[in-house]
């Protein structure tokens, strides 16, 4: 076991951090927070991008480029980790994380200016669709190397220390790009952010790019990396030796699910579905929601900081998996609380006008929809999708024939959508949606947040919390990453358990947590998958995952 068998390290250092040292941190960090704002843009501006690159094209040719932008987002992270983690360990550390930044920036840069389908037709989509492919593989490299690279530079006893500025970055990069989108709408206005606006974030990342490369050109290889090559140990074969060596493989595997897993989807419940559940679930406007999310990062952010450097007294995993637990236990009072400090009417609403759909079983899918392109027609689906889509909590009764909603005293016939086409379907699918409104809100359900009755006080307070619980879990895991695995494949093995943990696990939250709400008709259940991935990370990382803070990251072997 790598972990195990790596020697322990001199005493920590107690000197003060030198210019190069510094020096390091700035570069790696600065890069990968402009790795994330690129990333970041895709995702928060994917509505009108896909109204500039998608809009021409046929349902199927549609679908077809919806999976292939979700795969460059989130599952093609591990095989970047894959190409770049190779040549990370095989000709060093700065060289391969300069290109992933490179890849991402220009892939970037090339969004801000490509021609839309109405200017260019279907080359604009497919031009599209292989940027991003380079987007996601390049962010798979960037992470390992940036964090290999930092606690490669940092002395005994902190690297948690140091690669916990590397942590900040994710968070940061988000924030970044928020505030980016949100100036450019209030300056352009909605309608010309809508038309061209967009591009804006996208190109101004060519400035992000030049500083960030010649800062990375100035700086030399780990230390790590230059001893294992004057020495000749450099590996020739890094996936071979990752995967498949049963010693090594074992470590990969219990990072993944001993760590990794619980650390994505604490993560992502706390910055990415906790401002889906305040805009979609509590039906506050997206500017509000946006200012209220970044007021929480910018108040959780230094916690990154204070969980590493404490990772260096007192361990990595008790603090990993102290957030893990402490998010899961706490997960479902803290979003009941977020439900009533920004709708309250919501929640009243939820307590005292019960909702059942009454359909036949077999009817009733379980809407797993990663894409946003699968359709899902039969009455049941049809009345559950509405209701999930208002926030309405409802149980479902078994019946036969086509599915009802049952509001109070009022009964509202779903239809079966495959019994309609064109406009009959899309006035039926009008007429269906009003009704069901119309009784929701005479039920007291609220079509929207009122901004009048937001406690943002309690909001940025929970939103803060939440943030404080991703500090905990993902502050350390760098640093313990690194130390799980000798030098010589060290950028291989780290890369790819964070990107499948991160990529998949957490990537695929928000879908996952969206058709439980649907399948069981409550909107606190899709915490349900955040909860129980980290307690079996837990579970499996308290009894078969080792402390490794006093591992000598030097050793390779």
């Amino acid at each position: 076991m790598a972990a195990t068998l790596t020697k322990q390290a001199p005493a920590p250092s107690k000197a003060p951090m030198t210019k190069e040292e510094q020096k390091v941190i700035f570069a790696s960090s600065l890069g990968t927070v402009f790795e994330w704002y690129d990333f970041y843009l895709y995702g928060s501006l994917a509505s009108i991008i896909a109204a500039q690159f998608f809009s021409g094209l046929d349902p199927t040719s549609a679908f077809i480029f919806a999976l292939l932008a979700f795969a460059a987002g989130f599952i093609v992270r591990p095989f970047g980790a894959l190409v770049f983690g190779r040549l990370g360990d095989m000709i060093g550390r700065k060289y391969t994380f300069l290109l992933t930044i490179l890849l991402m920036g220009l892939s970037t840069f090339i969004v801000g200016v490509l021609p839309s389908y109405a200017s260019i037709g279907v080359a604009a989509p497919v031009v599209l669709i292989v940027l991003r492919l380079l987007q996601g593989l390049a962010l798979g490299g960037e992470y390992g190397g940036a964090a290999t690279y930092v606690a490669e530079h940092a002395p005994h006893g902190r690297r948690g220390a140091f690669t916990s500025w590397i942590q900040t970055t994710a968070t940061l990069g988000l924030f970044l790009s928020l505030m980016v989108i949100l100036g450019t709408r209030t300056l352009v206005g909605e309608d010309a952010f809508k038309e061209w606006g967009w591009r804006i974030p996208f190109v101004l990342s060519i400035l992000l790019l030049a500083v960030s490369v010649w800062i990375r050109m100035s700086m030399n290889e780990s230390p790590a990396f230059q001893k294992m090559k004057a020495e000749g140990k450099t590996s020739k074969a890094p996936l071979a030796e990752s995967f498949g060596q049963w010693k090594n493989l074992k470590i990969v595997i219990l990072a993944l699910v001993g760590l990794v897993a619980g650390q994505a989807v604490v993560w992502y419940t706390g910055q990415f579905y906790a401002l889906f559940f305040l805009q979609q679930t509590l039906k506050v406007d997206m500017g509000t929601a946006n200012v209220l999310v970044a007021l929480g990062l910018l108040l959780g952010t230094p916690f990154f900081v204070v969980f590493g450097t404490l990772s260096d007294k007192i361990g990595r995993k008790p603090i990993i998996l102290a957030g893990c637990l402490i998010a899961a236990l706490t997960y479902m009072p803290l979003f009941k609380a977020l439900t009533q400090a920004a709708n309250p009417d919501l929640a009243r609403a939820q307590a005292s006008a019960p909702v059942s759909v009454v359909a036949d079983p077999a009817e009733c899918s379980f809407q797993f929809n990663p894409t946003g392109t699968a359709k899902f027609t039969s009455s049941c689906d049809v009345a559950k999708q509405v209701l999930a889509a208002n926030s309405v909590n409802y149980e479902t009764v078994d019946g036969s024939g086509a599915a009802v909603i049952k509001v109070g005293d009022k009964t509202i016939p779903s239809y079966d959508a495959k019994a309609f086409s064109g406009d009959a379907l899309k006035a039926k699918d009008a007429e269906f949606k009003k009704a069901v409104s119309t009784a929701i809100k005479e039920a007291g359900y609220p079509a929207k947040a009122d901004p009048a009755k937001l406690n943002k006080p309690m909001i940025v307070a929970i939103l803060t919390l939440l943030v404080i619980y991703v500090t905990m879990v993902y502050g350390p895991i760098a640093a313990m990453l690194v130390e799980m695995f000798p030098t010589r494949i060290r950028y291989t093995s780290m890369s790819l358990p964070y990107h499948i943990g991160n990529g998949w696990f957490g990537g695929l939250l928000p879908t996952i947590s969206f058709a439980i709400v649907a399948q069981t008709g409550n909107i606190y259940n899709g915490l349900w998958y955040p909860i129980i991935i980290a307690l079996a990370t837990v579970a499996i990382g308290t009894l078969f995952v080792r402390e490794t803070k006093d591992n000598d990251i030097f050793a390779n072997d």
